[in-house]
């Protein structure tokens, strides 16, 4: 099994809402919640959560 090497974004502030995610696996991205360090995760293909980015930056809230 892989050991993804998750990572809270700069921005996360103190109120405990916050993902991490997990990028040390090439072609595959994690993402958990940081409040369930030990609990489930999700994973993404590297070209699902490269259009899933660039929707976010685009401020796209279609969610196509």
């Amino acid at each position: 099994m892989t050991a993804f090497e998750f990572d809270k974004s700069s921005y996360s502030g103190s109120q405990g809402e916050c993902v991490e995610v997990a990028r040390n696996v090439p072609e595959v991205t994690a993402v958990r919640d940081s409040k369930d360090p030990d609990g489930p995760f999700l994973t993404f293909g590297a070209s699902v959560w490269a259009s899933f980015v660039e929707k976010l930056i685009a401020g796209d809230g279609t969610g196509r």
